[in-house]
């Protein structure tokens, strides 16, 4: 994400958790600027702000300082995406009526780049019928509203009104933003591991953390396509807005990857599926008795390989994580499966493959040719392999 967000907080109790919104969207490349009311401030100091973003803080609408004077018209103009988090009661009504009698109320009149509001109070006010009238306002102005999450509230209460966590609102910056280049394309991932159980206690499975099958979900989400995301065993959150399916074992991955694929235009399998399972499982757990243990092992079904077989007018890719021979077993696998791409790279590195959170690969495609792409974060390839499905 190499664009400029300037975050607007209001003066709620949700304010320290704007200073996660910073450092989430800086780690997703973003540079941010930070907007604060004097409410705001009385909830979290504007230094924190300014440490952690790297930029100067407006708090005033006419500051004496020559670098930071009319903020509301130059960061306006320099904003790719603007997120009101938390959003008070009170700032929604200035931005339902055009009040303008502050920094950031100034701001968001001047502000023409997308914005994101995401309101954060006491349930009864949410519900309050002036509350609801001034959010139908403001979506009729084509601004977006995250609907506040359900829980407890910071005055004792339980309910609608808290407001979502860093990871939700970054991913909703990221939807603003996306090119709506997948719309009406429906999309189907496969992300995550496979266990294989022995026993009811354990397994054959492999490393693999989901993250880029995940980032490769969301990312066509963001770009408006309709997405499954099918997957093994993860420690990840569930994407917003995603049809997600879980499943356990290759045999339960195979049945839901087949039960939706014909209507597919698009399917990304970045599962990393198991070969083999157990040929008998056993019902009880197997007790440890002699120094060696012999489990017989059968195949699984190779699911891209019948995917391949079946496919019609879809696109279809395939991932090889290897160990040695990178382009030889890539290019076998793509032709092999007759795949349109093929997403191949070498396990090993700490910064690249299993359980990392970037990824170093190399594209093939069907008419021979390779695309390299360097060290970058997941989310960002997992773009750059949705260019190429285009």
């Amino acid at each position: 994400m190499d664009k400029t967000i300037v975050l607007g907080v209001s003066g709620g109790i949700a304010c320290y958790k704007s200073v996660e919104i910073v450092r989430q969207l800086q780690k997703a490349g973003a540079s941010v600027y930070v907007i604060m009311t004097q409410n705001a401030a009385r909830f979290v100091g504007p230094l924190t702000f300014e440490a952690i973003s790297g930029n100067p803080v407006c708090i005033e609408l006419f500051d004496t300082k020559t670098e930071t004077r009319f903020h509301h018209i130059q960061w306006a103009e320099m904003a790719d995406a603007v997120v009101v988090a938390p959003a008070t009661a009170n700032v929604l009504a200035k931005t339902a009526h055009g009040v303008a009698d502050d920094a950031l109320t100034t701001f968001l009149l001047a502000v023409q780049s997308p914005v994101l509001l995401c309101p954060s109070m006491n349930t009864r006010m949410w519900e309050n019928r002036a509350v609801q009238d001034n959010i139908n306002i403001i979506k009729k102005r084509n601004i977006k509203i995250l609907t506040p999450a359900t829980g407890e509230l910071a005055c004792g209460t339980s309910g609608a009104g808290r407001q979502p966590d860093a990871n939700i609102i970054v991913s909703h910056v990221n939807h603003l933003l996306s090119p709506k280049d997948l719309t009406e394309k429906k999309v189907l991932v496969t992300a995550g591991p496979t266990h294989e159980y022995i026993d009811p206690v354990r397994f054959i499975s492999n490393p693999s953390s989901g993250k880029m099958g995940y980032a490769i979900a969301e990312a066509a989400l963001c770009r408006g396509a309709d997405v499954i995301l099918i997957s093994g065993p993860t420690q990840l959150d569930i994407p917003s807005g995603i049809r997600f399916i879980s499943v356990q074992t290759a045999d339960e991955m195979a049945n839901a990857v087949f039960e939706f694929e014909a209507n597919m235009d698009i399917i990304i399998k970045a599962a990393a599926v198991a070969d083999y399972k157990v040929a008998r499982r056993s019902e009880q757990k197997i007790k440890k008795n002699d120094d060696c243990l012999q489990i017989d092992l059968k195949k699984n079904t190779d699911i891209l390989m019948e995917l391949g077989r079946r496919k019609k007018d879809q696109f279809l890719v395939g991932f090889a994580a290897e160990t040695q021979n990178l382009i030889k077993n890539a290019q076998q696998k793509l032709y092999k499966k007759n795949l349109d791409m093929i997403v191949a790279n070498l396990i090993g590195s700490k910064d690249s493959g299993f359980q990392s959170d970037t990824n170093r690969v190399t594209l093939f495609f069907q008419d021979g040719r390779q695309k390299s792409l360097p060290l970058e974060t997941k989310e960002t390839i997992a773009n750059f392999i949705l260019d190429e499905c285009l």
